[in-house]
């Protein structure tokens, strides 16, 4: 489909924009109404999102969109749909001493419209999951999608526009001077998931329009095992977490600590682990394809360039006497299986390093002290995640005091993005602002605060002609402060 036009994009946000002004308090029956059409939209079509989104990757297999995709997805709506009515009400607030007896509340609004900018590599989940949360909060939606996944995009545009009048929610198609223009629309608030360099030119955008932006930029996220951790059960763990959609995941374990000397141990755990998540690769529809040539070239290119610097490259082969089942793919999918890699001996100085991977490949580095961990870290753009496998508690919390990151998961991977109360952001470099549950719809939602002053209120002992009695009302609110 050929990309929009400006003066259609326009159109189609002035519509927006006209209808929440005209409601500017949407009730909680209607938000809900809506939620359950999106609900619906996702149940019976399913199917249909999971074969466009196989069709986009080449290989991807419907299983792994429905636990990557779809089921996130449904346990964020079930959430939504049981509190909605809870998190909709005015929220009390206690009135201080001395602006006693008016009352006060936070009335929670919706902004408006809210724009989303989606990527490619969970192209039904990163699209629909904060617009579950700009719906609940009572906002209309206008969506972009990636143009790295036009299947999806297409049929994501298709669904919602049988599902929905365009002035409540709509997505419009193309590449990346659409976004461009989303970017620079006078949203209410705009939601950008992507690379950190686009997500500065998104910001740039917004920031002529004071639109407020939610930014979820990836990164660098760091693991570290602890020198008592399990290597096979944390081997295990990261192979999972490192290869889901083939690396290609904005929390995955984007390079790995482990303490110095037992590397090879850790790379025997981790190609038995990956032996036992993935048999094979080429062919095998558990195993994301990298979405495109270009993407493929420049992963094979991060590992030749290790190689040159001197890294041990440990590539994974499939398991002796694996039968290998008939090979179906769409397109060259199965070209663009990469085999997963170990970079033994990163440094710094390699692009591997330096870059987001979004791709099979996991560079180790070995720790001799904490601090030598801890202090790469630190050093470098904050995380979007962070990963620590360990047994000791005081260790644990010693890693987590002395690092920051947006979010958390200990002796696992990815999980913490899976907790329905858990908010779900970046800091820094890694983005800003969170979503996901009560903290999506506050995120979408303003907050105005309510004060009711009281036919007894004494404010008026504060106005001038100021003189000796208001020094005296001013001593009492002092002792009672």
């Amino acid at each position: 489909m050929a990309d929009m036009t400006p003066e259609a994009i326009r159109s189609l946000f002035d519509a927006q924009h006209r209808a929440s002004r005209a409601q500017p308090d949407v009730p909680v029956a209607v938000r809900r109404e809506r939620l359950l059409r999106l609900r619906a939209l996702l149940e019976e079509h399913a199917p249909t999102l999971a074969a466009a989104v196989q069709a986009d990757f080449g290989m991807r297999s419907p299983r792994l969109t429905e636990v990557a995709d779809f089921f996130l997805l449904r346990a964020q709506m079930a959430q939504t749909l049981k509190h909605l009515e809870r998190w909709c009400r005015p929220q009390r607030v206690a009135t201080p001493l001395y602006l006693r007896p008016a009352r006060a509340w936070l009335q929670r609004q919706p902004l408006g419209v809210v724009g989303i900018i989606s990527p490619w590599n969970y192209p039904v989940q990163l699209a629909l999951g904060p617009a579950i949360g700009a719906i609940a909060a009572g906002n209309r939606v206008l969506l972009k999608p990636s143009e790295l996944t036009p299947h999806t995009s297409a049929k994501l545009a298709d669904l919602i526009a049988k599902a929905f009048a365009p002035e409540e929610f709509c997505v419009l198609q193309g590449g990346p001077d659409v976004a461009a223009q989303v970017a620079a629309l006078p949203l209410d608030h705009l939601v950008f998931t992507g690379a950190t360099a686009v997500g500065r030119k998104v910001a740039l955008a917004a920031a002529a329009n004071l639109t407020p932006t939610t930014l979820e930029l990836g990164g660098k996220s760091p693991a570290i095992i602890d020198a008592d951790c399990d290597l096979r059960d944390a081997a295990l763990k990261l192979a999972h977490g490192k290869l889901l959609n083939a690396g290609q995941t904005c929390i995955a374990p984007d390079y790995l600590f482990v303490p110095k000397g037992s590397e090879a141990a850790f790379t025997d755990h981790y190609r038995a682990a990956v032996a036992q998540l993935f048999p094979y690769f080429s062919g095998n529809p558990d195993y994301a394809s990298i979405i495109t040539p270009r993407h493929f070239a420049r992963l094979r290119d991060l590992l030749q360039e290790a190689r040159t610097m001197g890294a041990t490259v440990h590539e994974m082969t499939a398991a002796p006497g694996t039968p290998m089942p008939p090979q179906q793919t769409l397109g060259d999918g199965i070209a663009r299986q990469m085999p997963p890699a170990l970079v033994l001996g990163a440094t710094g100085q390699m692009r591997l390093m330096q870059e987001e991977i979004f791709g099979p490949l996991l560079p180790v580095m070995a720790y001799e002290t904490l601090d030598d961990a801890v202090g790469y870290i630190n050093a470098h753009p904050r995380p979007l995640s962070l990963y620590w496998f360990g047994n000791r508690t005081a260790v644990r919390d010693e890693v987590l005091a002395r690092t920051v990151s947006g979010g958390v998961t200990v002796n696992d991977t990815l999980l913490h993005i899976a907790h329905e109360n858990l908010p779900f952001g970046g800091i820094g470099d890694s983005g800003w602002g969170a979503y996901h549950g009560e903290s999506g719809f506050l995120r979408f939602s303003h907050a105005k605060p309510v004060l009711v002053q009281s036919r007894w209120g004494a404010g008026k002992m504060l106005y001038p002609p100021y003189g000796a009695r208001f020094d005296r009302v001013m001593g009492l609110i002092r002792r009672l402060m």
